[in-house]
């Protein structure tokens, strides 16, 4: 209970500090279709780090708060500070990460961090990236996805064009939007994979390894499914049904696809895994030998 006493103060600080920048997150970036992945995140990192709490104070039991700690409070609270006053989101929200692992340091130690760490990783994913670096990145990668959509619905027969992300299918236009296709989503499909190597906690490194690499193709694939979703819907049952609630549940659909297919690889390099493990036949007897 004292462990827990320790720690409403540092709370408190927290909420003077950083309930301001959530409410400009909530009415700002996070209204926004493209970034209402982050809510998500930040509940999700609060909960590996309450999850991960009891192995934290185990790594601290018997060893000793470091001083070094401290550099990284500074350097958190400089950040905060610039990115307040500056408007620079980067800087301000991110700034909580570094906090954290300061104040972890300096009250329970570097094993204690180590405890924490992929919970503090994880929270990153909520931080708003500059409209700068998400244009330039979004941009082709939304050229990559209408590419794809587009050959593989007219190879099925269906009557689709392209003009750059514009995608116009029977007399119905799309434009292929950054939530559909963008930086924000491919980072929260990122996400939804890491946390689901964390989750499962696979021994093995060719799995973690390989489903790792293979989240980025992963991530493209379910944004041309939402993408082809979109359009099908669009055509068959026109464009307000393709604008209105089933524009959602093409959003579901995004994260739902991704997820198979994430569960679909880990299951197949458990195969490879298998087979790869497996001794080599034996020769054939001879007959007469």
């Amino acid at each position: 209970m004292q462990r827990w006493l320790a720690w409403l103060p540092i709370l408190a600080g927290l909420c003077v500090l950083y309930v301001p920048t959530l409410a400009d997150l909530f009415t700002g970036p996070w209204a926004r279709d493209e970034q209402m992945h982050g809510p998500i995140v930040l509940g999700i990192s609060l909960w590996l780090l309450y999850r991960n709490w009891g192995a934290m104070e185990a790594a601290a039991e018997g060893r000793q708060p470091s001083a070094w700690g401290w550099p990284l409070v500074a350097l958190a609270l400089l950040f905060y500070a610039l990115g307040r006053s500056q408007g620079v989101g980067v800087f301000e929200v991110g700034s909580v990460i570094w906090l954290l692992a300061g104040l972890i340091v300096v009250l329970r130690g570097w094993s204690a961090l180590k405890a924490q760490w992929f919970a503090l990783f994880f929270m990153g994913f909520m931080v708003p990236l500059p409209p700068q670096v998400v244009d330039v990145v979004t941009m082709p990668m939304k050229m990559a996805v209408s590419y794809v959509a587009e050959h593989v619905l007219y190879a099925f027969g269906y009557p689709i064009g392209r003009n750059g992300v514009v995608l116009q299918i029977g007399q119905y236009m799309l434009l292929v939007a950054d939530a559909c296709a963008g930086l924000q989503t491919l980072l929260t499909l990122e996400a939804l994979g890491l946390l689901y190597l964390n989750l499962v906690r696979r021994d093995s490194l060719f799995r973690n390894v390989g489903l790792a690499l293979l989240i980025v193709p992963i991530s493209f694939t379910a944004n041309v499914i939402r993408v082809m979703a979109l359009s099908l819907i669009t055509y068959h049952f026109g464009n307000e049904a393709g604008q209105g609630f089933l524009h959602g549940f093409a959003g579901m659909v995004l994260f739902l696809s991704a997820l198979i297919l994430i569960i679909g690889f880990d299951n197949l390099l458990q195969f490879v895994e298998r087979l790869r493990g497996q001794p080599p036949a034996p020769p054939p007897a001879v007959l007469g030998a």
